[in-house]
């Protein structure tokens, strides 16, 4: 039986009801950011969304069911971590992180994220104010010693280019926001193949979130997302992973309604069941996170 829903609101979430499929214990968001107006935004930053606290993230728990969080410095702040590590500080064990870095950083700044509970880094070619293509095997050399991963925002054409590159790099690559294929080009533009073939052969892990980002209706609702979705669960059911991608700084800035999380979570169980059912939806939301970012096993208590 779904979770009782209270029907208290959540800052920065469409809706009040609970999903109607309860989630399996130890479930992990994989994508949220939190804010903070004491951290200023980066010159050249184009969302500056109002603050978004890791209690204000504790009540979205709450309401959709999850018990872990990673959490990603947004392309507001640069390379600052700082409202980031706050934020995993406040969260404590039940938090990972995934910083931004351009690189230049010594190995007792690294050692410090780590410490933190860092395990990634973020290349952002949309939105990012730092960093290029060309940063992409730099960085992934820097932080191969540390067993990180990197994680990649980058329009499809871009990714394409960019293949042989991507194919080479030394760590494990993560790709949010559904790696940025419109659903219409699924099994269409060269990307969707690359994608694939990186999952396939276990370099890449997915994240399906933001299906309201890529979605041509903005709306996670999209049922074009249902085959996208697919391709990848299919394709590599242990390399999925989802994320709310809460606080939706796009929705703030007026770009797109504001999504309803418990639907979002919805959708992925929706997705799930498509692709194997409650043995698949408990693979993305708690083995594969557990697996990528070093979550402790969960207590048989």
């Amino acid at each position: 039986m779904p979770r009782d829903s209270s029907a208290v609101p959540v800052r920065f979430s469409a809706g009040t009801a609970a999903p109607r499929t309860p989630l399996p214990a130890g479930a992990c968001d994989c994508h949220v950011h939190v804010y903070d107006g004491r951290f200023p935004a980066a010159p050249g930053a184009r969302l500056r969304p109002p603050d978004a606290s890791a209690q204000d993230l504790r009540a979205l728990q709450r309401r959709i069911g999850t018990a872990r969080t990673v959490l990603v410095t947004p392309s507001t702040y640069g390379t600052d971590n700082r409202c980031m590590l706050e934020g995993l500080a406040a969260l404590g064990a039940a938090a990972r992180g995934v910083a931004v870095i351009d690189g230049s950083e010594g190995d007792a700044e690294l050692q410090r994220l780590h410490a933190a509970g860092v395990r990634g880094v973020r290349l952002n070619l949309s939105l990012g104010v730092s960093g290029t293509a060309r940063s992409l095997a730099p960085l992934a050399e820097r932080i191969a010693p540390l067993g990180w991963h990197l994680q990649l925002l980058m329009a499809p054409d871009l990714l394409a280019a960019q293949a042989g590159v991507l194919r080479a790099l030394p760590v494990p690559l993560v790709f949010d926001h559904f790696g940025r294929i419109p659903p219409a080009l699924a099994g269409r533009h060269p990307a969707h193949a690359v994608l694939l073939g990186l999952l396939e052969r276990g370099q890449a892990w997915i994240k399906l979130s933001g299906g309201y980002l890529v979605s041509e209706h903005r709306s996670v609702e999209d049922p074009a997302l249902d085959a996208l979705a697919a391709s990848y669960l299919r394709c590599a059911p242990g390399r999925v992973l989802w994320g709310s991608d809460w606080p939706h700084a796009t929705a703030t800035a007026g770009e797109q309604p504001l999504p309803d999380d418990a639907r979002q979570v919805d959708r992925l169980a929706d997705w799930a069941a498509a692709a194997g059912g409650a043995a698949t939806l408990r693979r993305v939301l708690v083995d594969n996170p557990a697996a990528l970012y070093g979550f402790a096993p969960l207590s048989l208590s």
